[in-house]
């Protein structure tokens, strides 16, 4: 494929001699939202990755884009390390630079990219927070009567923890989706990818009693095909499960780094003590490889050594 027409020589507005990455971020970014067809959460957390990597590049204002060498890219991530940020972090990081150096490749930029020489780090040494089964019942009944939409937040809770769906894929579900009498409902998780997930006897009657008492509430007289819904009837979004999920994960006396996500590590690691098979849970977790769910057996091996040290006499 010929390469294509390249940005100006200029992110200022004036011609400059050293051609910095800020100069390309916007046309890679629409390139992923119209040839990749990416969806706007994925773009969003490339330009976040990014912007830090043209924040760190403003340190060296002498190094063209083109002349980025290793040690470079090396002393990058290593300051993302030292803001204490995980090591899954850090890898979507690096792969958000390996798509754009690709695509700075592609626009005939650049020639090779020595970002695809880079390692990712060693993923599994972070072992996912979970909770316990006595944890995450306390927070299911966390929402009360002094809470003004509990019914609602209750049925957030505990649809992320009896389908293990991340907090965007419950933002989008549809009323369509739901099916309270099969036990089920249909969710979009990434790439576009369907899945069905089963409604446990908790989620169900949380559901039944969002929809039969608070769902109309909210609404009034508008309407919406979207299950979840704010007092003003618009969807409620991801930010919004994500604060919903902090605020009575502090409720309960919850460590800080509880979010959504934990109640998807927990649903996923209480299966795998239950018996459930690894493959199966790469099922209903939607992961596209079997690596990513095989995270789950050391977050298990790791509760039952902890176990074994606690009560064996010899541990």
């Amino acid at each position: 494929m010929p390469p294509r027409k390249r940005p100006p020589e200029s992110w200022t507005g004036t011609a400059v001699a050293v051609r910095h990455p800020r100069m390309y971020v916007d046309s890679f970014l629409n390139y992923l939202q119209a040839e990749c067809g990416l969806a706007e959460n994925t773009i969003s957390a490339y330009r976040t990755d990014l912007r830090k990597f043209c924040d760190w590049m403003d340190r060296h204002p002498d190094v063209d884009i083109t002349r980025v060498s290793l040690p470079l890219l090396s002393d990058f991530l290593q300051s993302l390390h030292t803001l204490g940020l995980t090591a899954t972090t850090i890898a979507r990081h690096l792969v958000s630079l390996k798509m754009f150096f690709r695509y700075l490749i592609l626009e005939g930029i650049l020639a090779e990219s020595l970002v695809d020489l880079m390692n990712s780090p060693k993923l599994w040494q972070y072992l996912p927070k979970v909770l316990s089964p006595e944890m995450v019942d306390r927070l299911l009944a966390a929402p009360g009567r002094e809470d003004r939409y509990r019914l609602r937040d209750r049925a957030v809770l505990t649809v992320l923890y009896a389908t293990g769906c991340r907090a965007s894929e419950v933002a989008g579900l549809k009323l369509r989706d739901v099916k309270l009498v099969e036990g089920y409902c249909r969710c979009l998780g990434k790439g576009n990818k369907e899945r069905l997930v089963s409604l446990n006897p908790v989620a169900r009657a949380a559901l039944e009693a969002y929809l039969q008492h608070e769902r109309p509430v909210l609404l009034g007289t508008r309407e919406s095909e979207v299950l979840f819904v704010t007092r003003q009837g618009t969807p409620l979004d991801r930010i919004m499960i994500w604060k919903l999920v902090k605020r009575y994960a502090r409720r309960i006396g919850c460590s800080a780094e509880v979010s959504p996500h934990t109640l998807r590590h927990s649903f996923a690691t209480h299966l795998l003590a239950g018996g459930a098979e690894i493959r199966a849970l790469q099922e209903l977790l939607g992961h596209a490889s079997i690596a990513t769910t095989q995270i789950y057996t050391h977050v298990e091996h790791s509760r039952l050594k902890q176990i074994h040290q606690k009560y064996h006499p010899r541990g």
